[in-house]
């Protein structure tokens, strides 16, 4: 489903270039619950990213699907994000001004699904990770812990086949984390493929298999 075929990415500065990436070779299978590990500034971000089409790489190519994603369309791609992949990020990006109802709703929008149907799937979500008393509130009047699972429930919205989670326990305590681990592990358990970047070895060994990351390499 998801495989990177000699991905490497290059960061260009005024003084000096990062090579985040090193010819990169992985194959994540449909259905698969993965943990990508390794020390601070190994490149665990930049590939799930890049394995995200949000971040092109220097070379080589990136399949979804067998699909070579970085050759679609800018258009195509956008739709493919949208409406195949999940992402779940560390500082969880809700958008300040809405509530945790419209934040799960955005997904929905750009998709073109119709304003109660909107509604109606946004509820669903947000009650089913418990947050059905939350629905007017936006983030800044939501602890932590309730933001994460706002984002959880975003990037469901549009029944992902792919979830692809940023450090999403790095701002929670343990019982936080813990929660959130459950909630991909179910994701897991109905068909999705989970791909969670951690830092925390108690978190990645809750995956199936775990891939290490050191200086832009598999090792």
């Amino acid at each position: 489903m998801l495989r990177a075929q000699n991905v490497s990415k290059r960061y260009v500065g005024r003084s000096s270039d990062v090579l985040a990436l090193d010819s990169v070779e992985l194959e994540i299978a449909k259905g698969d619950f993965v943990s990508i590990v390794g020390p601070s500034g190994s490149g665990k971000s930049t590939l799930l990213l890049t394995l995200g089409g949000l971040i092109r790489p220097s070379g080589g190519k990136v399949y979804v699907d067998g699909q070579s994603i970085y050759e679609l369309p800018r258009g195509e791609l956008a739709a493919l994000r949208l409406n195949t992949i999940g992402f779940v990020f560390q500082t969880f990006n809700l958008v300040p001004y809405l509530t945790a109802l419209e934040n799960v709703q955005v997904p929905l929008y750009l998709r073109g699904t119709s304003r109660t149907q909107q509604k109606e799937r946004a509820a669903q979500l947000l009650r089913k990770v418990g947050l059905e008393d939350r629905l007017d509130h936006k983030p800044a009047e939501l602890s932590v812990g309730q933001q994460q699972r706002v984002a959880l429930a975003r990037s469901m919205a549009n029944n992902p086949r792919i979830v692809l989670a940023d450090e999403p326990t790095g701002n929670v305590d343990p019982e936080l984390a813990d929660e959130m681990l459950d909630r991909l592990s179910d994701m897991h358990r109905e068909g999705v493929t989970v791909v969670i970047v951690t830092h925390d070895p108690r978190i990645a060994a809750r995956a199936a298999s775990q891939l290490r990351l050191v200086a832009g390499r598999i090792v």
